[in-house]
């Protein structure tokens, strides 16, 4: 095999992408090496500031549409834009999300249903509307970022749980049903990964950090273009016979004890 092979194996130039929760954190990661393989990407958060500041480092492949996916009505719009800006959506990574650490008898119906409305809502119908196109083109790749909340159960996190497992059974769905139209759909599963997020999850409180890294048998947190590079190898070409695949990147830590 030869070097040009090699490299188009991973090759994304003319493909473009959009990446909800986009302007930080893994979203960001995830856009920084898909930009280093060729593609477009459009990040997509509700804080222009953000999106400003990170399409500024990413340089011309990438642009900026403030949006929200949880307004489901305004998802068409979205789309649209974003073709607009970008051409046509070959990669969409569903990312956004939101947070809620509270024990499950004090989660009330509403914040429950709030976490649900941006994971599974938002990112549902956002990929039907792309979806629906990539149908027609007979080409596209979808991924969710899941969770090691989609494996294993974690305390005082049960909205977040719920709405992370519910992206395994969006994946095996969609795979199934769109596989037959050039359609592939895979989720990354991050395990603890090095970010200011983790950061403020874990300050003050060294017990944690410490139970965390015993039981990851890699023995350290991840780095963003950890989940970053499976992203781009999901893409690509590589992964052309790759669909229904939660894949966890996360230095073991599924699977230690």
């Amino acid at each position: 095999m030869n070097d040009r092979i090699l490299k188009s194996a991973f090759d994304l130039t003319e493909q473009t992408a959009l990446i909800t929760g986009g302007g930080t954190g893994l979203g960001l990661g995830m856009a920084h090496c898909l930009v280093a393989a060729g593609a477009k990407a459009v990040l997509v958060g509700r804080r222009k500031s953000e999106l400003d500041k990170a399409v500024a480092v990413l340089g011309k492949n990438a642009s900026a549409l403030v949006g929200d996916v949880t307004k489901l009505e305004s998802t068409p719009t979205l789309v649209e834009q974003a073709e607009k800006m970008a051409g046509p959506v070959t990669i969409l990574i569903n990312n956004a999300g939101v947070h809620l650490k509270k024990p499950a008898t004090g989660t009330s119906d509403t914040e429950f249903a709030n976490v649900l409305q941006t994971h599974v809502f938002g990112a549902f119908a956002l990929t039907r509307e792309v979806g629906r196109r990539m149908i027609e083109r007979r080409n596209g790749c979808v991924l969710f970022t899941a969770s090691m909340a989609s494996f294993m159960g974690l305390p005082q996190i049960v909205a977040y749980t719920t709405a992370k497992s519910a992206y395994l059974g969006l994946v095996r769905a969609l795979a199934a049903e769109w596989g037959p139209h050039g359609v592939r759909v895979n989720a990354i599963a991050p395990g603890w990964i090095d970010s200011d997020m983790l950061d403020q999850a874990l300050r003050g409180d060294p017990s944690r950090k410490a139970k965390i890294i015993s039981r990851t048998p890699l023995g350290r947190f991840g780095e963003p273009d950890d989940i970053g590079w499976a992203a781009v190898y999901l893409a690509s070409p590589a992964a052309k016979f790759l669909t229904g695949v939660v894949l966890p990147v996360d230095g073991g830590a599924a699977i230690g004890f």
